[in-house]
């Protein structure tokens, strides 16, 4: 997720997002992934700190030794990728999990793994009292953490274009994982990356939180509820973007960065600042956003969101559109991904779906239908309605509740712990960032397309089709299923 921009990572930012387990009642939409195997829990790798805190005062068993935070009960969590995300958002929230420990984290830049290493110890030693913690150790090669069979389940944070290597080899060494959204760069990666996880039965998440936000479900489960009436349209308004920053000099590589290994699946280029992320730090947002090889721009980045909870409330979260067709500007540029935009889609039943993004529009998705609207502004989320009743109507008994929602991370461990797949499953996922992938490419062919979400094509378009694949620029980070 990255829906923040800047937030810090206090106790309190964690208290005040609720992320604790909470009681839950699960309504699933039809289609929904099957079942994984339980994790047997004396596989897990025993260790630790609380554990050493109990033996170091006779007499005394803290809670946690005896409850989720047993070792025996305990999943071992690893990170891949510790920048704005892994800090912001993803480190806190994981750790505030009963009985998740994090037990490493990796990083290209080992100054944001130190600094990752020592934020985790840093908690646990507070945590457990224990005055000083050393349990989270540093990994430089990311195949490590995946082949330790100390590790249990990973967070995945890193750029984008690595999203579909790391989750394809997690999957076939049978990790659970987390995987930081948009989870892929094109319908076919996404495609082989849903294939896989379901070929090898692991637990994986589309790590996006706006299923969990109250203020974003309860407009779904409005629509889905028919408290609109019939759904007409959605409007969705992405974020505006920065200006872009034109052609940079070559620089240097800094020493604490394993540039070779930042570009990973994609070509050689030289290195400068503004391609990778401004050096140390792990606050602002990465300059790699911004280029077409890496990421794909905020109609992917926000789209993951809103685009997902379209597709929920129009009950299509396992197909897609049957049309699309937009404009959108293409600057020349170091920072090339597109800007200034506004996508149409249409659905089998006629639905209507638009996004747009200008130099200063700001998040927001509305739900029309034939008897009132639905808006959610912003972040996490203002609800208005012209039917002001509806914005403290609670589902009657037979309706969709989804207010005992899991958060994300603690979703994302109860699936595991419960051998089901998560509330938003990678194949779920895909199917949401695939209509990012073919709004953009509606706008490089300037045309209006047939989409058959079924094969996954467009209908009697060979330049569409060819700009669905992706592929990888450097043979060695090829990983097949």
């Amino acid at each position: 997720m990255d829906a923040r921009e800047g937030e810090g990572v206090s106790a309190a930012y964690t208290r005040s997002r609720g992320f604790v387990v909470r009681g839950r009642e699960r309504s699933r939409s039809a289609g929904a992934e099957g079942t994984v195997a339980v994790m047997n829990r004396r596989n897990f790798v025993a260790g630790s700190g609380c554990a050493a805190a109990a033996l170091a005062m006779p007499g005394i068993v803290p809670s946690r030794v005896r409850g989720a935070d047993a070792p025996s009960n305990r999943i071992n969590v690893g990170f891949i990728g510790t920048g704005r995300q892994a800090f912001g958002a993803n480190l806190p929230q994981m750790m505030a999990v009963p009985g998740v420990q994090v037990v490493a984290v990796c990083d290209v830049d080992s100054w944001r793994m130190g600094e990752a290493q020592a934020y985790v110890d840093a908690f646990y030693a507070k945590r457990d009292g224990a005055g000083a913690y050393a349990g989270c150790r540093k990994v430089a090669d990311f195949r490590e953490m995946i082949s330790d069979p100390g590790i249990d389940a990973l967070m995945i944070s890193t750029p984008d274009h690595w999203h579909v290597p790391m989750g394809m080899m997690a999957a076939k060494a049978k990790k659970h994982f987390a995987l930081e959204k948009p989870i892929s760069l094109s319908v076919a990666q996404g495609r082989l990356l849903a294939d896989t996880v379901k070929k090898y039965g692991v637990t994986a998440r589309n790590d996006s939180e706006f299923r969990s936000l109250r203020q974003q479900n309860h407009a779904v489960e409005l629509v889905r509820n028919g408290h609109i009436g019939k759904l007409e349209k959605i409007e969705i308004v992405f974020p505006s973007d920065p200006p872009p920053v034109g052609v940079q000099p070559d620089m240097p590589v800094p020493p604490e960065l394993n540039y070779d290994m930042w570009l990973g699946p994609t070509a050689t280029v030289p290195y400068t600042e503004k391609r990778v992320h401004d050096v140390k730090q792990h606050n602002q947002r990465p300059n790699w956003m911004r280029l077409s090889t890496y990421a794909q721009g905020m109609i992917a980045n926000w789209g993951a969101h809103y685009f997902d909870m379209a597709q929920w409330a129009t009950n299509t979260e396992h197909t897609g559109p049957v049309e699309v067709e937009g404009r959108g500007e293409f600057p020349v540029s170091l920072w090339n991904t597109m800007i200034n935009f506004k996508v149409e889609y249409r659905y089998a039943d006629g639905t209507v779906m638009t996004c747009e993004q200008t130099p200063t529009s700001t998040p927001s998705i509305s739900y029309f239908g034939s008897d009132a609207w639905i808006k959610v502004d912003g972040y996490p989320g203002t609800m208005t309605s012209s039917k002001p009743e509806l914005l403290t109507l609670q589902p009657e008994p037979g309706e969709l509740d989804f207010s005992k929602e899991l958060w994300d991370k603690n979703d994302f461990i109860a699936a595991i712990r419960e051998g089901r797949q998560p509330l938003e499953p990678i194949e779920v996922g895909h199917r949401a960032i695939t209509l990012a992938q073919i709004g953009l490419i509606a706008c490089q062919v300037g045309d209006k397309l047939r989409w058959n979400a079924g094969k996954e094509c467009f209908e009697g378009n060979n330049w569409a089709n060819a700009l669905l694949a992706a592929p990888l620029s450097r043979p060695e980070w090829v990983v097949t299923a």
